[in-house]
């Protein structure tokens, strides 16, 4: 099951640490924001991917799996 990283940037206040974290997947921008691919999280990188997502101290890294995404894009298609 592929799964993609997240930021939901009205949480985020730009610390850095998932950028220090998970070097291999986010950068980070000239404000201190992370910067995370649409690209799945290869499966070698899953595990640090999750911690760094647990360590978030404002929970505003999250990872989304295909089936959350398909769920909400059903969501969507049945909205009027």
């Amino acid at each position: 099951m592929s799964a993609r990283l997240r930021v939901d940037f009205i949480a985020c206040d730009g610390r850095g640490l998932c950028a220090e974290a998970l070097p291999e997947l986010i950068a980070l921008d000239d404000w201190g924001f992370p910067l995370v691919s649409d690209r799945p999280v290869p499966s070698r990188l899953l595990p640090g991917a999750r911690e760094t997502v647990s360590a978030c101290p404002l929970l505003a890294l999250r990872l989304e799996h295909a089936r959350d995404r398909d769920l909400r894009a059903r969501i969507r298609d049945r909205r009027p």
